[in-house]
């Protein structure tokens, strides 16, 4: 059975109607990522390819799970089926190799946030640090640091990043030690990713990080949507303002 990188996006957006993932949206508004199906004209099962993470849709089609996007270069992926059909499909296709996951979605209200407690939350750097929003210099800085590489990494310049997302680093004697910036974006919103490295975790640096990247994000009317991929992640989004929606299974493929 052939399979066809999608251009028309129109033509798999019925497959995906009822999801309401952020990065789907991206990649059927044309902003980031592929997509593959197994007919152009008349697809009955489709494939998204944002950054990590595949999402399928339609009828299972285990050649489409076993086959890889174009120039990929990553070194795993987590795939999102939409149903249990989907995941004897990953299992049938991968065994052992995919290691089931659960993730945590939250619900997309932009009226959930608390702007006064965000602010306030934001307003707690420690003496000595400094917050920054991500320009051209960090940008360039955070992609030679292997533990801030997501906040920028998967844009294909700053150019892109600049005309579309935005993040926030703190700063600690002139070099990044936590950020929140976006993962992914979408018409309207972005998909956020929150890293700090690990010499300076616990000092309630995310907490800064994604309370400053909120507020900018409102500020400008974006919708910073966060997708948690551990029980910590949420409890965090939680304090934020964010509220659970629900769990979801992935399976991570690592290598792939």
């Amino acid at each position: 059975m052939a399979l066809y990188k999608v251009a028309d996006k129109s033509t798999i957006a019925p497959l995906f109607a009822d999801r309401q993932d952020t990065m789907i949206w991206s990649c059927l508004q044309d902003c980031m990522g592929e997509a593959y199906a197994d007919d152009l004209a008349q697809p009955q099962s489709a494939a998204i390819y944002v950054a990590d993470f595949c999402y399928f849709a339609g009828k299972v089609n285990t050649e489409l799970i076993a086959t890889k996007p174009e120039g990929y270069t990553g070194q795993g992926v987590l795939m999102v089926p939409p149903d249990s059909a989907w995941q004897a499909g990953i299992e049938a296709v991968y065994g052992e190799r995919a290691r089931p996951w659960i993730r945590y979605a939250t619900k997309q209200d932009m009226r959930a946030f608390d702007r006064r407690k965000l602010a306030q939350l934001a307003e707690r750097l420690p003496a000595g640090f400094e917050l920054q929003l991500i320009d051209q210099r960090l940008y360039e800085q955070i992609l030679a640091l292997p533990w801030a590489w997501y906040l920028c990494g998967n844009f294909a310049s700053y150019h892109q990043f600049a005309a579309n997302a935005l993040g926030v680093v703190i700063l600690h004697g002139g070099e990044p030690v936590s950020g929140a910036s976006a993962y992914a974006f979408y018409r309207g919103g972005i998909e956020v990713e929150i890293d700090t490295r690990e010499d300076y975790r616990r000092r309630g640096l995310a907490t800064i990080c994604g309370a400053a990247l909120i507020l900018k994000c409102l500020e400008r009317g974006l919708y910073p949507n966060w997708d948690a991929h551990t029980r910590e992640s949420l409890a965090l989004a939680q304090k934020l303002g964010y509220v659970f929606d629900r769990e979801y299974l992935c399976y991570g493929l690592y290598p792939w």
